[in-house]
């Protein structure tokens, strides 16, 4: 018997869900963190962000590819990964899931003022490089772990996890490592903190589509 095909609103759905769940996880372990006095601490959140998109991956990575992030996606079609048609779709449902995240946990903590936000600490141009080098390196490792356009195998969703709560466990007192616009732009837009959020949606979407020709520069098959 066939399987039933994948269609473009199941992969929307998945987008969301997950993009939902990173956010809510990821910011509110951030946003607890601040109103319990550092109980998590910011390795917990380091690895909090790590263990829910590793969890996200193997969840939905065989439905949407669980990209969770518009500068993944944006970069999985610069690689010819991503029919064009897909990358608005994609791009939209991360969107909404992320604002929802953000809309739910602003309504659970009213009281936080930024709800895990991201902001530059010193110098904006100092955060910006670090912004793409973190989004470079980690989509080097996307595009050579993945699938097609699809984060999806048995080490997949360890490795990016993983890269993923490494980079923020060492980068997050300096700009937050973000890696990913909508991660900044849901709970900036929700808590309208959106004073340096060009930083945020600029540098990862750089640095994802630089990683392309360096991962065809090692590996011309992909």
């Amino acid at each position: 018997m066939d399987q039933p095909k994948i269609t473009l609103p199941n992969r929307m759905v998945a987008e969301a869900l997950g993009t939902f769940a990173m956010v809510f996880a990821g910011t509110g372990a951030i946003v607890i963190d601040q109103q319990f006095g550092g109980v998590i601490t910011h390795a917990g959140v380091a690895l909090t962000f790590g263990l829910i998109v590793l969890v996200m991956i193997y969840a939905l990575g065989d439905i949407s590819g669980a990209h969770l992030n518009p500068a993944v996606t944006l970069a999985f079609y610069a690689a010819r990964r991503l029919e064009f048609n897909m990358v608005i779709p994609y791009v939209l449902s991360q969107a909404i899931g992320g604002i929802c995240a953000s809309g739910l946990l602003c309504l659970m903590f009213p009281e936080s003022k930024g709800l895990g936000s991201t902001h530059p600490q010193g110098a904006l141009l100092r955060s910006f490089v670090m912004e793409f080098v973190l989004t470079f390196l980690l989509m080097i490792v996307i595009l050579c772990v993945s699938s097609g356009a699809k984060e999806k195998g048995l080490t997949a969703g360890i490795v990016v996890g993983s890269m993923i709560g490494l980079e923020a466990m060492f980068a997050g007192p300096l700009c937050g490592a973000s890696m990913n616009p909508v991660r900044s732009l849901a709970p900036a837009l929700v808590s309208w903190q959106l004073g340096d959020l060009w930083i945020y949606i600029i540098a990862p979407t750089l640095g994802a589509l630089a990683a392309v020709p360096m991962v065809r520069a090692m590996r011309p098959s992909h």
